[in-house]
């Protein structure tokens, strides 16, 4: 039995004790969160990203599953390990998509009607990605019917009795569809972040938005609708967020009136689809280019070589578009060659993304208007249900693996950003 005198000093050494646990159990997470240095938002300066008055060009990445993944506990994981894997190779930038509307885990259930679950799942990916020092590329909508898209806004239109068209363009130029859109914009910009206690439109985590992944509207060739689409919806986002940079999020295809239709598009049909590059890209609430590349997908009797050489003048075109058109940064936000290709060769893979890094890189040392690529796209292990004919798990494939570090340290020394330190002790040991 414990003497009635030393019974206050215990409950003192106690208390302590107690303190003391307490300390060292949060002090890691408490220096994690206050150790980090002030982020600054990306700028644009001319045709070159900036950041802290520093110029920044873009080798990156797109995980598109990361908030899917991220509202079950089990797969949550996947999140932080491929953010980290990325900034293990110097990647800077991923894009991913911040919507799915309709469906199984959506973050929109109807128009106006969230999912807390999906919500946080969203919250908690930004938090991973500030936590590992990578920004994130957020697309706002999809064109194509996955997670939802264009075609899910046009059903709930219909089903709400509202619908003027069944088109699945109508989602461009319906009053009804836009104000769901409007809504769907506003509650995302506003969100205030449940793991960081940062509202979205606040966080320069975010790199910058993405209004809609491969816009097509093929009703209006002639480009009118989307335009007045992208104008009134730009033009509302920066109403709410004037902090973030945004693009359109094009595939680069250049429109009928334009002579680059005929001297640089794919092929004919590509300038049949109402979009066109510059004119889309010159709204003046517009940042930045968005540019894909996929041979594979817009061609069917070419070589290998021949797509090449297709690659470099299709790249090169925007670029100079960029500098004396839109006097913007160009970003291309997807690349890919397909494995299904009846005479790939993994060799093709790495001579196809030596090719686009390397017109970036002149690009860089040039001060033009290249401004970085985004590979299409990266996996962990075990998750062969979300790969298509591009993916990658990076540590698998060691040659892209080495490409990827390679031009990481390439940009990092035309920008200067070599001194700093993760990107100095990755490069260092290459060597």
């Amino acid at each position: 039995m414990v003497p009635t005198r030393n019974r206050p000093m215990l409950r003192i050494l106690g208390f302590f004790i107690c303190a003391a646990f307490i300390y060292l159990s949060f002090r890691d997470l408490w220096l994690n969160h206050k150790g980090k240095a002030k982020l600054g938002f990306v700028k644009r300066n001319g045709t070159q990203f900036v950041v802290d008055d520093k110029p920044l060009y873009v080798n990156g990445w797109n995980s598109y599953w990361f908030m899917d993944h991220a509202v079950d506990e089990h797969s949550r994981n996947l999140v932080g390990e491929m953010l980290e894997a990325g900034a293990k190779m110097g990647l800077t930038v991923c894009r991913t998509w911040a919507f799915n509307d309709g469906g199984y885990n959506a973050l929109q259930i109807s128009p106006g009607r969230f999912d807390e679950r999906v919500f946080q799942a969203l919250d908690h990916v930004i938090a991973e990605a500030r936590k590992h020092d990578v920004r994130l590329l957020l697309s706002l909508v999809n064109n194509l019917q996955a997670y939802g898209g264009k075609t899910q806004y046009v059903k709930w239109a219909w089903q709400e009795g509202v619908g003027l068209s069944s088109s699945n363009d109508s989602f461009f130029f319906d009053p009804s569809i836009r104000n769901y859109f409007k809504n769907y914009l506003k509650v995302l910009l506003t969100r205030k972040n449940s793991v960081t206690g940062i509202e979205y439109r606040n966080d320069p985590t975010i790199f910058a938005w993405e209004l809609i992944n491969e816009p097509r509207c093929t009703t209006d060739v002639s480009g009118k609708t989307l335009q007045d689409w992208i104008d009134e919806m730009t033009g509302f986002i920066k109403s709410i967020d004037d902090k973030h940079l945004l693009t359109v999020g094009l595939e680069g295809f250049y429109g009928p009136n334009s002579p680059k239709g005929l001297t640089v598009n794919p092929e004919q049909w590509a300038s049949q689809l109402g979009t066109d590059f510059v004119q889309n890209s010159n709204s003046s609430n517009i940042d930045f280019a968005s540019v894909h590349i996929y041979p594979d997908h817009w061609f069917h009797n070419q070589t290998f070589e021949e797509k090449l050489k297709f690659v470099v003048k299709w790249m090169q075109s925007h670029i100079e578009d960029g500098l004396k058109e839109l006097k913007k940064p160009v970003l291309f936000t997807e690349f890919g060659l397909s494995n299904q290709n009846k005479d790939y060769e993994p060799s093709q893979r790495d001579k196809f993304y030596r090719i686009i890094f390397d017109v970036v890189y002149k690009s860089a040392k040039r001060k033009k208007a290249g401004a970085g690529t985004l590979v299409w796209q990266l996996f962990m292990e075990g998750m062969e249900t979300f790969n298509d004919d591009f993916g990658i798990v990076p540590h698998e494939q060691d040659s892209i693996y080495k490409l990827m570090i390679e031009q990481s340290c390439r940009l990092g020394k035309v920008t200067g950003r070599l001194k700093e330190q993760k990107l100095k002790e990755l490069c260092s040991h290459r060597h």
